[in-house]
């Protein structure tokens, strides 16, 4: 059967609904519009608007009302309805969601999973297209979860909701609609390992959320050069499954890093100091990163040219093996 994205992210939230009555849905539009890009579609129908309601517009007080649900033991999934809505909730999220269970030595527990609707690709503007991961990465306390494929937007999102410490679940807006063959419900892989998604012996492409397709259309492209590229899912950005990359790595020799974030102090650059740091002997050639630009998000008509394509992808494929 084929699942888009949205509609594994819509079924996982209604899963856990109904096993658990703990579970609210609530943000910008999430009831009874069932969200701007429908992933919340018919939830409120199901379970009613104590369970699945709509906010006033203020990120802030949506994670504030979090954190004070969470407390009271529910399991609150709140949704920020677009990456650069999140800012206003920045000190909510950094002081409080990923602080509380330290700041208690682990006696109060925030059981909440922040959805957040990330990256470009599809003709919006700043605010509506931007890659905030690495706010979030940089911050201890919070765990940082992205899919590639409606597969892992089930089974991550269920194991989210699931866990007793914050999640950032990012889902990549512009792969909403991307479909697989899946009976769901499924369960892939630990949230918190990377998978490798192609084999490959000469470079391994690292690729999380929306680039991770964009790195297989790479790899495929490459056979007709004749390069065999490995690909390697993170699915994780904070933990890292370091060990996943560095084994590719080994084995290939070359490495490049994918991400739609800007370049500067982006996830690139922490996977390209491990890699450096653990596999340095088996290196061919220096680590490279197809990023966006350091640059404010462009207009709809620069973006193709700002986000990493395939191309821009084999360009760096041919100068690491060229080294």
């Amino acid at each position: 059967m084929a699942v888009t994205l949205a509609q594994a992210v819509n079924k996982a939230l209604h899963d856990a609904m109904a096993e658990d009555d703990r579970v609210l849905v609530f943000g910008e539009d999430v009831g009874k519009l069932g969200g701007v890009f429908r992933v919340t579609d018919k939830l409120q129908d199901t379970y009613g608007e104590d369970r699945v309601f709509d906010t006033p517009l203020a990120e802030s007080g949506i994670v504030g009302t979090a954190i004070g649900l969470a407390l009271y033991g529910y399991r609150p999934v709140p949704e920020m309805q677009f990456d650069g809505f999140t800012y206003p909730a920045f000190e909510q999220i950094v002081s409080h969601v990923a602080k509380m269970r330290n700041r208690s030595r682990g006696t109060v527990k925030l059981p909440i999973t922040i959805r957040i609707p990330y990256g470009g690709g599809i003709g919006a503007v700043e605010h509506h297209s931007e890659s905030p991961e690495s706010y979030w990465v940089h911050t201890a306390g919070l765990k940082v979860f992205t899919p590639g494929n409606p597969d892992d937007a089930y089974s991550m999102m269920r194991e989210a909701i699931a866990m007793d410490d914050p999640v950032i679940f990012l889902e990549p807006k512009r792969r909403y609609w991307m479909k697989s063959d899946v009976e769901l419900p499924v369960t892939t892989e630990p949230a918190h390992q990377a998978v490798v998604r192609t084999q490959g012996t000469d470079v391994t492409v690292i690729a999380y959320g929306p680039m991770v397709k964009t790195a297989l259309e790479a790899a495929e492209a490459a056979e007709e050069e004749g390069w065999s590229i490995e690909v390697v899912d993170m699915r994780s950005l904070n933990p890292i499954d370091t060990d996943t990359i560095v084994d590719s790595v080994k084995r290939t020799g070359r490495a490049i890093v994918v991400h739609e974030a800007a370049q500067t102090l982006g996830v690139g650059a922490e996977v390209a100091a491990r890699i450096q740091e653990l596999a340095f002997y088996h290196l061919e050639a220096p680590v490279l990163r197809a990023t966006g630009f350091d640059t404010p998000y462009p207009p709809a008509k620069l973006e193709e040219y700002w986000l990493p394509n395939v191309d821009r992808i084999l360009d760096l494929v041919e100068r690491s093996l060229d080294h």
